[in-house]
């Protein structure tokens, strides 16, 4: 992504989601585009932010994705990061 998507903009995101209704990890995974554009005041950027945080949910990478952090791992599978 060639700009990037600051926590603020997370932040707004969420809470939109959250005021619609959709306030946990089951509820973000089963949400769909059609409901998606139900949602008000939701903008394409908007969608974006929802998609990667179904991806990073399903992940277990949340955190990682809100804080933008990335783990280092060696050879070994230790984490240097």
């Amino acid at each position: 992504m060639a700009n990037e998507i600051t926590m603020q903009q997370k932040i707004k995101v969420i809470t939109k989601l959250v005021e619609s209704g959709y306030d946990t990890e089951k509820k973000l995974q089963k949400l769909e585009m059609g409901s998606i554009l139900q949602i008000k005041g939701i903008t394409i950027p908007d969608m974006t932010i929802i998609l990667e945080l179904q991806k990073s949910t399903k992940a277990g990478r949340l955190f990682s994705y809100l804080s933008g952090g990335k783990d280092n791992i060696d050879n070994q599978g230790e984490n240097n990061g």
